[in-house]
């Protein structure tokens, strides 16, 4: 197993220092979450600051998976909007994960991950479908012409929020480029299958995985310890897919504690893996 931590859960950290705490302590790579204090898609010079980015992950021998769940990175009021669901902004999130396939390109990053977005009240079920399988026609043209992996993640809450959405989803689209993230707390959340289950029925388009806690029926991402799942299992899914990703720690709301919790995370990880 490759593992590597989200930045998400760095957020009090400048990046540099972020990536030089994740890889003394161990880990193989980390999930680069675009976001104001950690390479800001949307400030000056993207093209040159990503360069040091790259020159840093090289130095410290870390690979990396762009992710794109910044919760203000486009609007200062609502947490994660716009969406591709929406009738006005959607062109900013698609300008979002535009940039980046260049920088995952740039980085020659294993995926970007991004997830379809909360339905808005104002639009329909049939027409956000419509729009998100529009702008994943888009995205899986422009990323395969920068040879960029996609890993749509499914989130509770969103349009696609479970893996056979993902399903239907890549049925319609019918690209390899557009591959799939799982998040294995969400496999105990909002799942029918148990995780194994999950991550065999999903082996050929498994491009990227995180790993959290969660309890069923109850999205919080959670230590490891602390929830429902089980791990080991989980693990040996993965060997026997040959899964050869990175399968990075998604601790969003415990950067205040990042280099204990990261320090945490990894040794339990590993015994589980074992």
């Amino acid at each position: 197993m490759r593992f590597g931590y989200g930045t998400n859960g760095f957020a009090n950290h400048r990046l540099p220092e972020a990536l030089a705490v994740i890889a003394d302590l161990g880990y193989d790579g980390v999930a680069l979450t675009l976001d104001h204090n950690h390479l800001d898609p949307f400030g000056p010079d993207l093209r040159r600051r990503t360069a040091e980015v790259g020159k840093l992950l090289a130095e410290r021998n870390l690979s990396v998976v762009i992710e794109t769940g910044g919760r203000y990175v486009l609007d200062p009021y609502r947490k994660h909007e716009p969406t591709l669901l929406h009738t006005k902004g959607a062109e900013w999130r698609m300008a979002l994960l535009e940039r980046a396939i260049e920088v995952a390109a740039d980085l020659g990053a294993d995926a970007v991950s991004f997830w379809s977005g909360t339905l808005p009240p104002d639009v329909t079920q049939e027409v956000g479908w419509q729009r998100l399988v529009a702008s994943c026609n888009q995205l899986v043209v422009y990323a395969a012409d920068r040879g960029v992996q996609l890993g749509l993640e499914p989130e509770p809450g969103m349009l696609v929020d479970d893996l056979a959405g993902y399903l239907k989803l890549q049925a319609e689209v019918g690209s390899e480029t557009l591959g799939l993230t799982l998040d294995i707390g969400h496999l105990v959340c909002n799942e029918p299958q148990s995780p194994p289950a999950c991550i065999t029925a999903a082996a050929q388009y498994l491009v990227n995985v995180q790993i959290d806690d969660m309890r069923r029926g109850v999205h919080e991402h959670l230590e490891f310890g602390t929830g429902e799942v089980d791990f080991p299992p989980v693990f040996q899914a993965l060997r026997e897919i040959r899964y050869e990703g990175l399968v990075a720690v998604e601790l969003p709301r415990h950067s205040h504690a990042a280099p204990t919790v990261a320090r945490e995370s990894l040794d339990f990880l590993r015994k589980a893996s074992a």
